[in-house]
């Protein structure tokens, strides 16, 4: 079994178990996946302004009264997303998650806030600009302005093609100045990536360069948070992780990855005893 069908066989016996009733992604047509109500697939209902950020994001995450959206796959990596950190952000505890992350320091109290589907723009020019899973905002006087998070759940498994990087990004000589490895490598996927099958590097050196731009290249930290699975595409993904995550080190990039698994497992081992019905339900779902 490969690991898209693991992660999705397992999230529809999760949804079997609580029987949740499963559509798919047309209604009737398409593999039953999707819940019928948004709610039933999220371990809180969207807070209003998180709804509003997926609402006014590019990926049809909310679907419309004729469709599910995305979030109400069960295999869906906004979900889990939201699923992991909207928590947090509801009982304003932001420093808590940022801290098992790896993101800060126990103890640290300058992550103010969680956002969602934020754009951190490359060039104005450019039409489209890709929106960052997760975000957290620190206090002004941080050293350390923004904690990004990019998640990943069934898509680094799903088969499907990812672009590489566009010539028109290696043309910004200024962004790329005091990061020459990573414009190096960035030249080697452009304008084809033929090299990564699982890891998605221009998407990542996108997110970089928006947030060197914005926070400049020691005012942020980005986070690759993944799901792990067993088997040689397990493996390979791994790989293709710690290759990237070479290059930004010798260019003295923040960035390092974390899988779900290590994540929710460090929640459970620290934090079930005062947040026994989060940690039920990811552990329960996701492990």
């Amino acid at each position: 079994m490969n690991g898209y069908e693991y992660i999705l066989s397992k999230q529809i016996a999760w949804a079997t178990n609580y029987g949740i009733t499963l559509v798919g992604s047309k209604g009737k047509r398409g593999r039953p996946s999707y819940t019928l109500e948004l709610d039933q697939n999220l371990f809180q209902p969207l807070l209003p302004d998180v709804w509003k950020s997926f609402a006014a994001g590019d990926g049809g995450e909310l679907g419309s009264t004729e469709f599910p959206g995305k979030m109400q796959a069960v295999h869906s990596s906004s979900a889990l997303g939201v699923n992991v950190f909207q928590y947090w952000k509801s009982i304003n505890a932001v420093s808590v998650i940022a801290t098992h992350c790896g993101l800060c320091r126990v103890g640290s109290q300058v992550s103010n806030e969680i956002y969602f589907e934020e754009k951190y723009p490359v060039d104005d020019k450019f039409g489209y600009h890709p929106n960052i899973d997760v975000v957290i905002r620190n206090a002004a006087s941080a050293r350390i302005k923004r904690f990004a998070v990019e998640c990943k759940f069934s898509e680094a498994y799903g088969g499907y093609k990812h672009g590489g990087m566009k010539s028109k990004y290696l043309g910004l000589d200024d962004l790329w100045t005091d990061i020459p490895n990573l414009l190096d490598f960035a030249k080697s996927i452009s304008p084809e990536d033929n090299e990564f099958v699982h890891l998605h590097p221009s998407q990542l050196l996108k997110h970089i360069l928006g947030l060197k731009r914005q926070c400049g290249k020691a005012g942020f930290r980005l986070l690759y948070l993944w799901y792990d699975v067993l088997g040689d595409q397990g493996k390979r993904h791994r790989d293709e992780v710690l290759k990237f995550t070479e290059v930004t080190k010798r260019d003295g990039i923040k960035f390092h990855s974390l899988t779900y698994q290590e994540l929710i497992v460090n929640l459970a081992n620290k934090l079930r005893t005062e947040h026994q019905v989060y940690i039920r339900y990811l552990t329960e779902r996701y492990l």
